[in-house]
Parts: C-alpha cells; sequence; structure tokens
C-alpha cells in the first residue's frame, strides 16, 4: 500500500483536476488498468481509455460540481474473480467469462448476455479516499460520493460513484448515456 502522504496527495490532485475541469491531468492519476463502478449499472468501465472518454462526458454533463467534504482510510476494492479480470490479491486472472449483470444494469443497446448477479466480496484491501459532492444535472440536485482506490503505485485502481437521490440519479443516467452515445463510446438504442 502505497503511504499515507500518497494517497492523500492523489486524493487532492485529483479533486484539483476536477475542480479545474482538466481532463488530462486526471487520466494521469488513472492505472492503466482502472475499473469505474458506476451507479447505474452493474459492469465497470474499465481500461484508462475508456474512463478517460467517460469522465470528458461527466465534465460535461455536471453543473456547479463541487467537492464538500471528504475521508481517508481503507476499504476493499472488488473481487475481480466475479466481475471478472485479475485479482490483485492474488495476482491470477480468475475471471470466469461470465457477465453478472442484468439488463437492468446495462444502458441501452449495451452488449452482453444477463445472468443473476451474486454478492461482490473478497477483494485486496486498498488505500482509499472519499470525495463527497454535490452538482446539478438537467435541474436535479444531487447528493453523491467517490471512492478513490489506489494501487501500490498511488494511481487510482479503482473508482466507485454513488448517488443519491433516485430523480437525480435518474437524470443523471439520461445525460451521460446521451453523452456516451455522441461520443461513440457505447452503441445508441
Amino acid at each position: 500500500m502505497p503511504a499515507a502522504g500518497i494517497v492523500h496527495a492523489t486524493a487532492e490532485n485529483f479533486r484539483t483536476a476536477v475542480e479545474k475541469r482538466d481532463l488530462a491531468a486526471i487520466e494521469r492519476l488513472f492505472a492503466p488498468d482502472i475499473r469505474f463502478h458506476s451507479p447505474v449499472k452493474f459492469t465497470p468501465f474499465e481500461g484508462r481509455p475508456t474512463v478517460h472518454g467517460l469522465f470528458g462526458v461527466l465534465l460535461r454533463t455536471f453543473e456547479n460540481f463541487r467537492y464538500v467534504g471528504e475521508f481517508s482510510g481503507t476499504a476493499q476494492l472488488s473481487d475481480r474473480a466475479q466481475l471478472g479480470g485479475t485479482d490483485r490479491s492474488s495476482g491470477a486472472d480468475r475471471s470466469s467469462g461470465t457477465d453478472r449483470s442484468s439488463a437492468a444494469d446495462r444502458f441501452p443497446g449495451e452488449a452482453g448476455a444477463a445472468s443473476a448477479a451474486g454478492p461482490v466480496d473478497g477483494g485486496a484491501e486498498a488505500d482509499s479516499h472519499v470525495l463527497i459532492f454535490r452538482a446539478t444535472v438537467n435541474g436535479k440536485e444531487i447528493h453523491g460520493m467517490d471512492l478513490l482506490q489506489l494501487d501500490e503505485a498511488g494511481l487510482i485502481e479503482e473508482f466507485t460513484v454513488m448517488v443519491r437521490p433516485q430523480s437525480a440519479l435518474s437524470a443523471l443516467s439520461e445525460a451521460v448515456y446521451a453523452g456516451l452515445v455522441a461520443d461513440g463510446l457505447v452503441p445508441g438504442s
């Protein structure tokens, strides 16, 4: 795990880059195999180029975005054996090839077979930082949290977003989906 100072520095650099809307500075903080866990779909966005594209959409979508608080500590990473990919705790690629998401966990037109989603537990522990934010999307006030989990080099390896209330989540989902389609990052419905 990186030293506590690295965790704070990465979180502060990320916060500053978001507040300045500096997409290149944000991308430099991502691990090459970053996983972005969206509040609207089970299957994460994966890899630096994909997550970079998603952040371009997010920066255009949020209005009056501001961070209003933060916390640091440790938290368990997602179990890549259940989500597919390499499990950091063992280093092994334990992907079953089974997509555990359902059609409701996808944007319209997104490929993949539906199956029952099981619990996600058992990943390695990582240094983590939570940034609490407020924003507006299409007139809906959003309250949310960004959970940044870092790899050994101090880069963001997993990024999880949680948003409330449901009406704001729906507005955010629709706006982000439209932006992803417009940028050619997901197929249109």
